[in-house]
């Protein structure tokens, strides 16, 4: 029996710039990879690219200054509230700056004690010994100071209440900052907001429109079309953006379908083998210490290819071993599982054979693989290479 089951490579790759082929510097890349590591090339192997270098490829930036043109465009009001945003320099920061330059006044309403990803505002127990309520009490900076005083974050030591109310004075708006976990609160302060919140958004959205705002859009709405020959994302808008500079964000990549299907079909004609691939972004993942999920990305996958679709149909080893063939050791054991899995269900969901085994899409999943072995600093490696993903213990 083969004794290796999933390899996950990070294949290293040139940097990628505006205007690069980056279909055939993925392939390429790849493809000396496997001659380097002497690899073999099978069917379902699957190749995953960081939707940054899409981005960088495609060349899908813009400034602070097209960010404040279209958000003030689209609302035609001088203040308007700022809603959920999460707490992040990289994130939130850059996009924060486009949007306070298109108005005289920003109302910014955090979420506590923690944003949508798990970025930590408050210890959960300072809120108890301080009685406070985050699910109904609503707080203003002055009661905010005077019951937590200065918080900076755990790791990267940021008091994210006084660095955005800063950056928004910076760019000339005024601030009133409110803490809530109701959307509904910031309809006392304006009835126009720009809700920041990312798999919320929608729900957001209808609870804001049904109770009286007057305008409602999301971050994307904002940079959903070009303006003055910006880049722009027609699904996601500001969603999923990165900081590139000081004044500019990198957006999520478009037009990624196209992208996945190019690198599939040139990996055909050069392996001859159907290979998988997609496009990642953010893993979902909890750290332990810090508290964060990932998932600051719309999606974990804007794109793959078709043989990605769907959940993993899988039967749980431990609980065939210690139900179904109690009575077995040793070769009969592994043998009787691996005739048991040859003969599984095609659709096993809700059978109590799966139970245990991990309930979420295939992308989902393997994008998490993927960004824990690409990581975010300078690893090198924006394509990940993997084999075996779909092999089980009869194969």
């Amino acid at each position: 029996m083969r004794t290796v089951g999933t390899v996950v490579r990070g294949v290293r790759a040139p940097v990628i710039t505006k205007g690069d082929n980056l279909a055939d510097i993925v392939v390429k890349s790849v493809s000396d990879c496997a001659a380097e590591q002497n690899i073999c090339f099978h069917d379902r192997d699957i190749i995953a690219v960081t939707e940054a270098v899409v981005a960088r490829a495609q060349g899908n930036y813009a400034t602070t200054d097209q960010i404040a043109k279209d958000a003030s465009a689209k609302f035609g009001v001088d203040t308007i509230g700022v809603i959920f945003p999460i707490l992040s320099r990289n994130r939130f920061a850059i996009c924060l700056r486009g949007i306070a330059k298109g108005f005289k006044k920003i109302v910014l309403m955090l979420s506590y004690p923690s944003d949508e990803v798990g970025n930590h505002l408050i210890d959960p127990d300072l809120l108890d010994e301080k009685g406070v309520n985050p699910w109904s009490d609503v707080l203003d900076e002055k009661q905010y100071r005077a019951l937590f005083g200065s918080v900076p974050h755990p790791f990267t030591g940021v008091d994210y209440v006084q660095y955005y109310a800063d950056l928004i004075r910076d760019c000339g708006a005024e601030v009133e900052i409110i803490f809530s976990n109701n959307p509904k609160t910031i309809l006392d302060y304006t009835k126009n907001v720009l809700t920041c919140d990312i798999h919320t958004r929608k729900r957001t959205k209808r609870i804001l429109q049904a109770n009286g705002a007057e305008k409602v859009l999301g971050l994307d709405d904002i940079l959903n079309a070009p303006v003055d020959g910006s880049g722009y994302n027609a699904a996601y808008g500001l969603l999923g953006s990165n900081k590139a500079t000081e004044d500019t964000v990198k957006l999520f990549p478009q037009d990624c379908q196209r992208f996945v299907e190019e690198v599939q079909a040139k990996m055909a004609e050069t392996t001859g083998k159907c290979i998988e691939v997609m496009v990642y972004g953010d893993g979902a993942f909890k750290d332990p210490v810090g508290k964060i999920w990932e998932l600051a990305d719309p999606v974990v996958s804007p794109a793959h290819t078709a043989g990605l679709s769907g959940t993993p149909n899988e039967v749980k080893l431990k609980y065939l071993a210690d139900n179904n063939f109690a009575d077995l050791k040793g070769e009969a054991l592994d043998n009787a599982i691996k005739e048991f899995i040859t003969q599984k269900d095609d659709d096993l969901k809700g059978n109590m054979l799966s139970q245990g085994t991990t309930p979420r899409q295939l992308t989902d999943l393997i994008g998490s693989l993927c960004d824990l072995t690409s990581g975010s600093g300078d690893k090198g490696t924006p394509i990940v290479f993997i084999q075996g993903y779909f092999d089980n213990f009869a194969k």
